[in-house]
C-alpha cells in the first residue's frame, strides 16, 4: 500500500483547530490502517510556534527539510501579514505535492503565493470577499464547506477542515473506515462539499427584536405548521406586511426562504438519523408531499432525497 505523506504547515498564529482537527482524521485513518499516512508538520526554522489560543506546538522539522508530500495542508490563523519565508516556499514547493489543502485562512496563504489564480476555492465566510477582492484572479465560492477543484482542495472555516479531511480519507481508503472515523470522532461524515457554511439555525442569531427571535424558534421546532408570512406575523403580533420587512432587515433573508432552509436542515437530519419513509419524512418537515421534497432537494442539493440518504445516512454499526 501507499503510504500517504501529510505535511502540516505551521506558523506563529497558526489556528490550532484547523491543525489539529485534520491531523485527527489523518491519524485515526492511519491507525485503522497502518502505513496509510505519514503525518509531519514544519514551520519555517523549525522552531515551536504560538497558536492564536495561546498553545504551543513543536513542528517535525523545517519546511526546507521536508520532501515533497502527497498531500501538503495549509491550515489558517492569522494570515493578513505573513512571513514572507512561508510564502516564498509554498511559490517554490506547493507544485511537488500531489494534493494541496487549505482550512480557512489558509486560502489566503495559497492565495499570496500565486496557487488559486482562475482555481474554484472556498474559505471562511468573513475572507470570501477581501480573498475576491485581493486576488480577482481566484474564482472564490463563498457558500460551500469545502471545495475540490483537481489537486487543490479547500475549506471554510475551523470545523469544515475536518469534513474535508474525511472526504479526502473517503477517496484515499473508503466510506466505511471514513465513517468509522468520524463517529470515533463524534462528528458528521455526512456533510457534503455543497452544503452552505451557515444553516438557517445560525442566521436565525443575528435577529435582534424578541418577536422575530420567538419566530424563528417556533420555525425550527414545527416546520410542518402553517409558516405563511400571514401565520408567522400573527405569532409575532405584526402586520403581514411589517413582519415581512422586519424579518428581511434582521435575519437576511425572507421569512419563505428562511423557511425552505428549515425544511431542507429538518428533512436532511431526518433522512441521516431516521429509517421514517420519504413520505413520512416529507409530511413531518412540511413539504407535504414526497414530489414537493424532491424538488426542493434537486434544487438546494443536486440529489433526491433518496440518493441523499444513500449517500449520507451511515451504515448499521455491525452486531
Amino acid at each position: 500500500m501507499e503510504q500517504r505523506e501529510v505535511l502540516v504547515v505551521l506558523f506563529d498564529g497558526v489556528q490550532a483547530l484547523d491543525v489539529t482537527g485534520p491531523v485527527e482524521v489523518f491519524s485515526g485513518a492511519a491507525q485503522a490502517v497502518p502505513g496509510a499516512y505519514r503525518i509531519r508538520t514544519a514551520a519555517v526554522d523549525g522552531a515551536p510556534v504560538r497558536t492564536t489560543s495561546g498553545l504551543t506546538l513543536v513542528p517535525d522539522t523545517t519546511l526546507a527539510a521536508a520532501g515533497p508530500p502527497h498531500t501538503l495542508l495549509v491550515p489558517g490563523g492569522h494570515t493578513d501579514a505573513p512571513d514572507p519565508r512561508l510564502v516564498d516556499w509554498l511559490r517554490n514547493n506547493a507544485h511537488r505535492a500531489r494534493r494541496k489543502v487549505s482550512v480557512c485562512s489558509g486560502a489566503m496563504l495559497l492565495a499570496e503565493a500565486g496557487l488559486l489564480d482562475g482555481r474554484r476555492v472556498t474559505t471562511h465566510w468573513m475572507l470570501c470577499d477581501l480573498l475576491a477582492e485581493r486576488f480577482p484572479a481566484v474564482r472564490v465560492e463563498a457558500d460551500p464547506i469545502y471545495v475540490r477543484d483537481g489537486d487543490l482542495a479547500t475549506s471554510a472555516g475551523v470545523t469544515a477542515g475536518i469534513d474535508l479531511a474525511l472526504a479526502l480519507v473517503e477517496e484515499d481508503l473508503g466510506r466505511d473506515l471514513a465513517l468509522t472515523i468520524a463517529r470515533h470522532l463524534v462528528v458528521f461524515l455526512r456533510r457534503p462539499g455543497n452544503q452552505k457554511q451557515f444553516s438557517a439555525q445560525l442566521a436565525a442569531q443575528t435577529a435582534q427584536r424578541r418577536p422575530l427571535r420567538d419566530v424563528q424558534q417556533w420555525i425550527t421546532e414545527n416546520p410542518a405548521a402553517d409558516l405563511s408570512v400571514d401565520a408567522l406575523a400573527a405569532r409575532a403580533g405584526l402586520s403581514p406586511r411589517h413582519f415581512a420587512r422586519a424579518f428581511r432587515d434582521e435575519v437576511g433573508m425572507t421569512p419563505g426562504r428562511y423557511v425552505d432552509r428549515v425544511r431542507l436542515e429538518a428533512a436532511r437530519r431526518c433522512l441521516e438519523d431516521t429509517a421514517d419513509g420519504i413520505a413520512q419524512v416529507a409530511r413531518h418537515c412540511g413539504y407535504g408531499t414526497p414530489e414537493a421534497m424532491r424538488r426542493a432537494f434537486l434544487r438546494a442539493l443536486a440529489a433526491s432525497p433518496a440518493e441523499y440518504r444513500r449517500r449520507f445516512q451511515p451504515a448499521p454499526a455491525a452486531r
